[in-house]
């Protein structure tokens, strides 16, 4: 069983534009055309894709927030649609990090608070939300009022919420959007002990560096349908990406660079080492250079264009 599957998801939010000063036209907008994505257990699977491409609405068809007009949906192997209420309490979902907070309540309030509302008795709901706030780096900032709070320090406490209850299945959009690069590698560093805890986790980000460090696989949507999918490496190399083996070699006074192109980093690597000491060279730089993911989504999405 997965821990998320989604098959044929299509969703159509309908509106009216205007035109001129009376008339209106109504509109139909896809957002998802057949979207169809399986994420594992023990695994971090990155949501990619350009503003619009239907992230944000596949993330709440996800966690029951919307109800798609085809196509279905598990989540911990519940419905989305028939069993909405097994699938919230078996979710974490960080989706609008400055939003849902009580603001005359402190961080340590507010935890203790959504931790009850998960049927957590008060003991446990505490010890919880002490442990989560020292996770989150927060546990000095607890008896603050949440309107006190920075935006980094709220987006930390949206993400010690999604984990109160301890789901099997976390959403994580935008997590570390507006935190400073400490507080947002504590955010990474959490998201990879999740996954070696045996959840499973959704991530969508724009920051493809990041994705690209904790994600174990990523999926392209573009104009609501995923185009490609698979380790970020494996996407590189079937969108024909190669590395670039570069070596300062120096002989007699002169210093030269080497660069070659290959799929293979690690034998280019030795057969450019092997030959050039073997002319005499001596090598006093190596480097690889990957291609990034960036690259890779920028054809990916420039070709669906």
């Amino acid at each position: 069983m997965y821990a998320i599957e989604a098959v044929d998801l299509v969703k159509r939010f309908v509106g009216y534009e205007r035109i001129g000063f009376i008339k209106k036209r109504k509109t139909v907008v896809e957002a998802l055309k057949g979207l169809s994505l399986r994420v594992n257990w023990h695994e971090v699977y990155g949501l990619l894709g350009p503003n619009g491409a239907g992230k944000t609405t596949t993330v709440k068809i996800l966690s029951t927030l919307l109800i798609p007009d085809s196509g279905y949906a598990l989540v911990d192997g519940h419905d989305v649609v028939k069993e909405a209420s097994a699938v919230r309490r078996a979710i974490g979902l960080v989706l609008y990090p400055d939003k849902g907070f009580y603001s005359r309540l402190s961080g340590f309030e507010n935890l203790v608070y959504f931790g009850r509302l998960y049927g957590l008795s008060k003991r446990d709901a505490e010890a919880r939300a002490r442990e989560l706030l020292g996770l989150m780096g927060l546990e000095d900032s607890m008896n603050r009022p949440y309107e006190e709070y920075s935006l980094g320090m709220r987006a930390r406490l949206a993400i010690a919420r999604a984990l109160i209850h301890d789901p099997p299945v976390v959403f994580l959009d935008e997590p570390t959007i507006g935190l400073d690069p400490i507080s947002a590698r504590e955010v990474r560093r959490l998201i990879r002990d999740l996954r070696g805890e045996g959840k499973a986790v959704l991530l969508t980000s724009h920051n493809l560096w990041e994705v690209e460090e904790v994600c174990d696989r990523v999926g392209i949507i573009s104009h609501g349908r995923v185009i490609i999918e698979g380790s970020p490496r494996d996407i590189k190399e079937r969108l024909g990406f190669k590395y670039v083996v570069e070596l300062e070699v120096e002989r007699d006074g002169k210093v030269e660079v080497v660069r070659e192109e290959s799929r293979d980093p690690v034998t280019t690597l030795r057969r450019l080492m092997d030959q050039f000491t073997g002319d005499g060279y001596r090598i006093s730089r190596v480097r690889i250079n990957e291609p990034s993911l960036e690259e890779a989504f920028v054809r990916v999405v420039s070709n669906e264009r």
